[in-house]
């Protein structure tokens, strides 16, 4: 799929906006993990585990590239960093392309 300037404009500049949210959510959910009734060291790996997984997604780490950037928006989609209305004022192009995408 061809992405258009402003479509990768506004990418740029609310792929901030999204990760920061994202890791807030997920901050909230360390802290329920460390706030759990297991052993200390059972919380230690979990957490351990979980930040190494997460620090991997699109949601808290993104190579910003235009030509990763429709694969980044669905992986968003699909780990729920965004929902289809933070797709609002992307182009209808690229919007209806995705979701395409994202009801097969």
């Amino acid at each position: 799929m061809e992405i258009s300037k402003k479509d990768w404009i506004l990418f740029k500049k609310r792929l901030p906006e999204w990760q920061e949210r994202h890791i807030g959510r997920l901050i909230r959910e360390y802290v329920k993990i460390l706030n759990g009734s297991e052993l200390p060291s059972e919380k230690f790996w979990a957490l351990e585990k979980r930040i190494r997984t997460d620090k991997k997604k699109p949601g808290v780490l993104a190579k910003v590239q235009k030509s990763k950037m429709f694969m980044d928006i669905l992986s968003l989609l699909y780990d729920e960093t965004i929902t289809v209305d933070d797709l609002t004022g992307f182009s209808d192009d690229f919007t209806d392309t995705v979701k395409y995408f994202i009801s097969q």
